[in-house]
């Protein structure tokens, strides 16, 4: 998963991030709420790992922020030194999907985001075949028609394929697309990115006559929309 980490002390953060990426997550950590509401606005994440207690914003007013106006859907949990039930409350009904009281206990953490990732974007990754609209993918085969005729894909232009129809409606970002296709340590450019999109929508004929469009983003990114009913 992608995860975006909002930890003003350093120590703990340093402590979270290292935890995260053993147990096979991206991390991309922030001390302070204003820069990550700014990374925000152009990125997109899987989980997003909020502080309550912040310096300049509350973790709060961050993720009251991030439900009305940034990424509506993304899950947020909650790390905080309060427990009070009115407490806990507050910050469910603020738009968090879950929160861990501290000092953090590992498994129960991991183990917290595990269950989240069940419940959202992740939960076709296990799908052995993925169908919408008149697209095909059979994902043990690495194998993808339309109407019922093979399409010819390079392996990232599957790999593409295969994250936008596992996220039909979701924004993401380049970078993140990027990130989980090419990984992190690959010298890759935006560009790249672009170029397979625009590779994927020739081969898949995605607009809206077909049901499935490819909407870009200025400066953001990309969302794979279903436009037609019978495109379910």
């Amino acid at each position: 998963m992608r995860i975006v980490l909002l930890e003003d002390d350093p120590d703990q953060s340093a402590q979270l991030q290292g935890l995260l990426q053993r147990a096979g997550h991206a991390v991309h950590a922030f001390q302070r709420s204003r820069p990550l509401l700014n990374n925000l606005a152009h990125e997109s994440y899987d989980l997003i790992l909020l502080d309550w207690g912040v310096p300049d914003i509350s973790g709060y007013d961050v993720l009251r922020t991030i439900r009305s106006q940034t990424v509506p859907h993304t899950p947020v949990i909650f790390l905080t030194n309060r427990d009070a039930e009115s407490d806990v409350v507050q910050a469910l009904e603020a738009g968090a999907d879950d929160f861990v009281v501290k000092p953090l206990r590992e498994r129960e953490l991991l183990s917290r985001i595990k269950a989240l990732a069940r419940r959202s974007h992740e939960r076709a990754a296990s799908a052995e075949v993925l169908e919408t609209g008149p697209v095909r993918i059979d994902v043990a085969r690495r194998e993808i028609t339309r109407e019922g005729r093979p399409v010819e894909l390079t392996p990232r232009e599957f790999d593409v394929a295969l994250f936008f129809f596992r996220n039909p409606g979701r924004l993401v970002s380049r970078a993140h697309l990027m990130e989980v296709v090419w990984g992190r340590s690959s010298d890759a450019s935006l560009r790249t990115v672009d170029t397979h999109v625009s590779r994927l929508r020739q081969a898949l004929a995605l607009s809206a006559e077909s049901g499935l469009r490819m909407t870009p983003i200025y400066g953001y990114g990309y969302r794979l929309d279903v436009t037609r009913a019978d495109a379910p």
